[in-house]
């Protein structure tokens, strides 16, 4: 049985390991906002279930086992956001601090049941890729809109921000996944974008925002 601060912590070391080629306890800590000795205490204990490898003074790397159970707490967070978008009409900044709850809910058939009422979806409502029940991402290459070339249009697969204010921002320009948006300029001076949103409306995009919009 794996406790709820396990799972918290084996998901930050999942999400850490995407971001960083070496992961150390100080890295956990300041992800999870939780003190050092805390971190090195549940550190061992993970270490003792075979979740991670890890020795003092060296890097922690998630074992094989420990990265399919970070990949089955996030099949379960991201069905569930979508669950609550799809299902309940939910805005899609409403819905990540509710499923961070409803993730720890142990019961393998709840979410096999959630999945077959959504149709076994592939992504969430963030464009986030939804693993299966074996703990496997569907494949599916995205980049930034601020590696997007001027004349070009793109489609929003999804965003690397879930921060509700960045999410109220789109929503106020109705910009929803599978929006067409074409790079009609690109400023030297703070790589700024002008871009027209579903061949109609123009606007101004921040680098940030930029950086933030997934699209293919």
């Amino acid at each position: 049985m794996i406790s709820l601060t396990e799972e918290n912590y084996l998901k930050a070391l999942y999400r850490l390991s995407q971001e960083k080629q070496e992961i150390v306890v100080k890295d956990i800590a300041e992800s999870l906002n939780i003190k050092m000795p805390t971190v090195n205490s549940m550190v061992k204990k993970l270490a003792e279930k075979k979740f991670i490898k890890y020795e003092k003074y060296k890097a922690i790397e998630l074992t094989d086992a420990g990265r399919k159970q970070a990949l089955i707490i996030l099949r379960k967070h991201r069905l569930t956001e979508l669950f609550l978008t799809k299902v309940m009409g939910l805005g899609w900044e409403e819905v990540h601090d509710i499923a961070e709850q409803i993730e720890h809910i142990q019961s393998v058939r709840f979410f096999d049941r959630v999945d077959e009422m959504l149709g076994h979806p592939q992504f969430d409502p963030h464009g986030e890729p939804i693993p299966d029940s074996n703990g496997k991402l569907p494949v599916f290459k995205t980049i930034p809109l601020s590696d997007g070339r001027l004349n070009t249009s793109y489609k929003l697969a999804g965003v690397a921000s879930h921060d509700p204010s960045f999410l109220q921002f789109l929503d106020s320009l109705g910009l929803t996944l599978g929006a067409t948006i074409e790079i009609k300029e690109i400023q030297d001076f703070d790589k700024s974008m002008g871009v027209k949103l579903n061949n109609n409306q123009k606007t101004i995009f921040s680098h940030t925002v930029c950086r933030n919009l997934m699209v293919v």
